[in-house]
C-alpha cells in the first residue's frame, strides 16, 4: 500500500535544482521547478543507472550527468537518445514546509 514519506524540507531544494532522497533501499530525486512546484522521480537514469541528482536541471528537464540523456521530470518522459525508457515519477505534496513523496 502506498505511503507518504517526508523526503526533505522545501528550503533544501533551490528552484531549478534536484536533491537525492533514500528510503527503504531505493533512491529518489526531488525537484523544484522554476514556479516552486515539487516533483519526484526514481533516483537513477534508465540508461545506465547514473544518479540523476548529479545531473543538470533546466526548466522542466533533468539531464543525466553521464551521457546527457534528458527526462521531463514532471512526467518522467525520456526526451531522446541515449535514454529511451521513461523514468518513474511519484506524487508529491508539501505540508508545513516539508516535501512528501508517495512511495509504494
Amino acid at each position: 500500500m502506498p505511503q507518504w514519506i517526508a523526503a526533505c524540507e522545501t528550503d533544501d531544494v533551490d528552484p531549478e535544482d534536484v536533491v537525492p532522497f533514500e528510503h527503504a533501499g531505493n533512491s529518489y530525486a526531488v525537484y523544484r521547478s522554476p514556479d516552486d512546484a515539487f516533483f519526484a522521480t526514481d533516483g537513477y537514469c534508465t540508461h545506465e543507472r547514473e544518479l540523476l541528482c548529479d545531473g543538470l536541471v533546466m526548466g522542466g528537464t533533468i539531464e543525466c550527468p553521464k551521457h546527457n540523456g534528458r527526462f521531463d521530470y514532471t512526467s518522467g518522459k525520456a526526451l531522446g537518445a541515449p535514454v529511451l525508457v521513461d523514468v518513474r515519477t511519484y506524487p508529491t505534496k508539501v505540508e508545513d514546509g516539508t516535501v512528501y513523496i508517495e512511495v509504494p
